[in-house]
């Protein structure tokens, strides 16, 4: 028997366990081990004579070979690299070429290709200096690995020989496959299942891998792991697979599968014990579960707890330990909790044209109030806008996802439209969305009372006065968000819509109602362009728009409006050129987002067509349209795109300007 006979033989011995350690399956690695079956006894005994394998290597570089007889190719003159000096080989830089053939008989060929050079020493190591004989490490090391991933998936029989050849550039290194026969299963038995009962044959179905499919390692560690979590879905809380054993007959190319599951009992959620340092009790625990005492168990319910818990950012780690009581039929859950830190100290800048620069700045504990009652100190300090306030937030409130808001803040407005000193007392009850928990329905309700004296215009013929109103208003939103990123949305769409009956008195009663509704879209054209647009529709009924409070009315322009106009600057104006505000709104923006390959996906562009009407009657002007176009350039870090718009009005009143600049956080929708 040749030296390549009994390395052919030998693979022949090797499992299915020895593959899955090999892709970095411990699960799989861990199984029992496979019970081999003895070859046919007319195979010949192991030659004594034949030659030995060859050594490992021993750590060091081996001498440079001659390989001018072998495979060596024609040597080109020396060329000197970036520093002036000789590039040979004798110096160590052969370069080469991989190739691997022989696979097109194997399934999933493009996959194995990809896991192959993801681990490749060649293809690691190309850059680095090599001579000869390092080279031909590398390729049999490679021929190996191969060798493990083609029997991980069933190829068991499997032999790679590497090879060199002379090319025109260097060496090209050829690993030539012969894959052999897919082994295939025979029988796959779950014993002990059907102790689930009427579940039996649900779970038996979780479990893919089914007599006649490949040995394949992944999919029996994928199947396991199905079970899992099917048998925690069903209320197995206490279920437990055994070690799978695995035999490969290499006669017949067949294998078996053995997996014994022991279901336990249904069970059913129990009461919450909390341990610990807890920021908040057993029963705020109780709120933020999915689940209440008696209902079945689910092992998903836990992993959502689990999340909500380090979602409220007062847990630093949250351990669940099941402790099943009355034989098993109901599991407690003992919840042991390590608090984080409770202090948020925040701020935020930001710029745009018409509403100048801005500073703003929070102070929050967390967990002022046990539990989760959060204490905010607020500050704005811009160009045309000042802010002080109070904020207290409740989340979890009296029920999962609900939250209680009050804020209490005196402001200072100076825009262009009108000059406004109001102090604020907002209450309200929602349901929003956040960055980990983007949800589909939102909501709020809630009311307000403002004190405000502001200036603008009260009256057609466009002379500024100074008035005192005190508003009462009851907001109520409701939301639907069917796409698919909080900041960065790609497909789907969104609608959402509010309306606010408000009270004011300044001399004269007025009873009015505001609504908005708002409509986007998103739709994927490429892998790298998505094509989004907005429409936006406004009114106001009940009162003339000169008998509003200034600060109460529409307007129209600026960043999250129609870019290329300033910050409210759309719309009918007073004889000094600034913006008067309305009662009919209509806004619509098309824009294409455009990432850029070039440098990974991280920027892009966005050129864009906006256009909007305002009026003074109930309802838009659809007349008269302003238009702009523009372009932007977002960065997509980890918190979502940064965005920098630049907009060029199409349809310039006096007043306008020729662009307008805007940079957030954040899409323009």
């Amino acid at each position: 028997m040749t030296g390549r006979g009994a390395r052919v033989r030998g693979a022949r011995l090797l499992c299915a366990v020895g593959c899955a350690a090999i892709l970095g399956t411990p699960a799989f690695a861990q199984a029992a081990p496979i019970q081999q079956q003895p070859p046919p006894a007319s195979e010949p005994e192991l030659d004594p004579n034949a030659p030995l394998a060859p050594l490992p290597g021993l750590g060091v570089e081996w001498p440079q070979l001659d390989l001018k007889d072998t495979v060596q190719p024609a040597q080109p003159p020396p060329a000197p690299d970036k520093k002036g000096a000789q590039t040979t080989e004798a110096a160590g830089t052969v370069r080469y070429t991989v190739d691997v053939e022989g696979l097109s008989s194997v399934g999933d060929a493009e996959g194995l290709l990809k896991a192959f050079r993801e681990q490749s020493t060649l293809e690691a190591e190309r850059k680095d200096p090599a001579n000869a004989a390092q080279i031909g490490r590398r390729a049999s090391a490679d021929a190996d690995l191969l060798t493990q991933l083609l029997r991980s998936r069933g190829y068991y029989d499997a032999a790679v020989d590497p090879s060199t050849e002379r090319a025109a550039t260097g060496l090209r290194v050829v690993l030539t496959a012969d894959p052999g026969a897919q082994y295939r299963f025979a029988s796959v038995d779950l014993p002990g299942l059907q102790a689930a009962g009427p579940d039996a044959a649900r779970l038996r179905d979780a479990f893919a891998v089914k007599a006649g499919d490949p040995v394949i390692a992944a999919d029996v560690i994928a199947a396991g792991a199905a079970l899992t979590t099917a048998l925690g879905e069903e209320g197995f809380a206490e279920a437990k697979i055994g070690k799978q054993d695995v035999q490969v007959n290499h006669v017949t190319h067949l294998a078996t599968l053995t997996l014994p599951v022991t279901p336990g009992p249904v069970a059913r959620f129990g009461v919450i014990r909390v341990t610990g340092k807890p920021p908040f009790s057993a029963r705020h625990v109780g709120i933020i579960a999915r689940f209440k005492p008696g209902d079945p168990f689910r092992r998903s319910e836990i992993d959502d707890l689990r999340r909500a818990l380090i979602q409220t950012t007062l847990v630093a780690n949250a351990d669940i330990k099941l402790v099943p009581v009355d034989g098993g039929r109901v599991v407690d859950l003992d919840v042991h909790l390590e608090p984080a830190p409770s202090h948020t100290i925040a701020g935020d800048v930001g710029y745009g044209t018409g509403q100048g620069a801005l500073i703003e700045a929070t102070w929050t504990d967390r967990n002022f109030f046990n539990p989760e009652g959060a204490l905010t100190l607020r500050g704005i300090l811009g160009t045309m806008e000042q802010l002080a306030g109070v904020e207290f937030r409740r989340s979890n409130y009296l029920q999962r996802d609900q939250t209680l808001d009050l804020q209490f803040t005196g402001s200072h407005q100076k825009f262009d439209a009108y000059e406004a000193r109001t102090i604020l007392l907002d209450g309200h009850i929602e349901r929003l969305s956040n960055f980990i928990w983007q949800k589909k329905w939102t909501w709020s309700y809630g009311a307000q009372l403002l004190a405000t004296d502001e200036n603008g215009v009260f009256s057609p013929d466009g002379i500024k006065d100074t008035r005192t109103f005190f508003i009462a208003a009851v907001p109520l939103t409701l939301g639907y968000d069917g796409s698919d990123s909080l900041l960065d949305p790609t497909t789907g769409f969104r609608l959402s819509g509010w309306v606010s009956p408000e009270y004011s008195g300044h001399g004269k009663s007025l009873t009015y109602a505001r609504t908005q509704i708002d409509a986007s879209a998103y739709h994927p054209v490429s892998d790298h362009v998505v094509v989004a647009g907005r429409i936006r529709l406004g009114t106001i009924v009940g009162a003339s728009a000169f008998d509003l409070a200034p600060s109460r009315r529409f307007y129209s322009g600026g960043g999250g409006s129609v870019r290329g106009y300033g910050y409210q600057q759309l719309g009918p104006k007073d004889a000094e050129g600034d913006p008067i505000g309305g009662r009919g709104l209509a806004e619509f923006a098309l824009e294409a987002r455009i990432r850029l390959k070039q440098f990974g996906g991280n920027f892009g562009v966005v050129p864009f067509f906006d256009g909007g009407s305002l009026s003074t009657e109930a309802m838009p002007d659809f007349a008269r349209w302003r238009f702009a176009v523009g372009a932007g350039v977002r960065y997509y870090s980890l918190f979502g795109p940064i965005r920098i718009d630049v907009g060029v009005p199409l349809n310039r009143q006096k007043g306008d300007g020729p662009f307008a600049v805007t940079v957030s956080l954040g899409q323009a929708f």
